[in-house]
């Protein structure tokens, strides 16, 4: 840390940091709401229909690019799943838009403004409904609880921190190494633990919501026992957006007992 130093040594460094983060928060003591059903606040500049109305125009050039399959094996199965996780949830199918996308991707999305897309890969590897429910209830709990709009919205404060330290850095306080230092504290610090708490979260009621559509939610620990067991060369958890599986299957371990002894 010292070497990043011009002069100053860490005080500098603690002063750019400092600094940094209080100009980020004069947005964000305007921004933070408490969420009761999450337990915590969310810093949010962004709303729900703004976040829908971005993602918009991005479903509409995916589907223009993707290929999207009607293929009865994949889409009747879809059909029968989201209907009840949407409902589950809180939504009205009616509202919501899903499609299959054609492509040996392992992944699935939701989108805000009622959009979902899974790819015919993690299908292939899905072994009954519940564990497209259990999918499709994750994301559709990233939806619901807006957390697309909270990342961009952390974005947006790790971004005005990083102009304050470049302001600083230009006074010839710090070096632009010390800059390019904070702007690593703030992707691994900030940004991807709250990633990695939204999957958490997005597990959570997944987990809730498959199960209140009459799904087994053990088949969601199986399916991502099955997905652990494909992986090689995974990055370290603080390093990834995605919690470890062995974290993440553990909490929906926790999550079904709970469900179980009714709390």
């Amino acid at each position: 840390m010292k070497s990043l130093l011009k002069i100053g040594g860490a005080r500098a460094w603690r002063a750019l940091v400092i600094k940094g983060l209080a100009a980020a928060g004069v947005m964000t003591l305007a921004a933070c709401a408490y969420n009761e059903s999450l337990g915590r606040n969310q810093l949010l500049f962004v709303s729900q229909g703004q976040m829908a109305q971005l993602a918009s125009s991005a479903w509409t050039d995916l589907k223009q690019k993707e290929p999207i399959t009607n293929e009865a094996k994949y889409v009747n199965r879809v059909n029968r799943v989201a209907p009840k996780i949407i409902r589950a949830a809180g939504g009205n199918p009616a509202e919501w838009e899903v499609r299959v996308f054609k492509s040996d991707q392992i992944n699935a999305f939701a989108l805000p403004g009622g959009k979902i897309g899974i790819y015919t890969g993690i299908l292939d590897i899905m072994e009954n409904d519940a564990q497209i429910a259990a999918v499709m209830g994750h994301e559709v709990a990233h939806v619901n609880f807006n957390h697309s709009g909270e990342r961009y919205s952390q974005a947006a404060a790790a971004q005005t921190a990083l102009s304050a330290g470049s302001a600083i850095a230009g006074g010839g306080q710090v070096s632009s190494a010390a800059v390019q230092a904070l702007g690593i504290g703030a992707q691994y610090g900030v940004l991807l633990p709250f990633s990695r708490k939204h999957e958490l979260e997005a597990d959570k009621f997944g987990v809730r919501y498959m199960a209140r559509a009459g799904y087994n939610p053990n088949e969601a620990v199986k399916f991502w026992e099955k997905m652990a067991a494909q992986k090689s060369g995974a990055p370290p958890e603080f390093l990834s957006s995605h919690p470890s599986d062995a974290t993440r299957i553990a909490q929906l371990k926790k999550e079904i007992a709970l469900l179980r002894s009714g709390s």
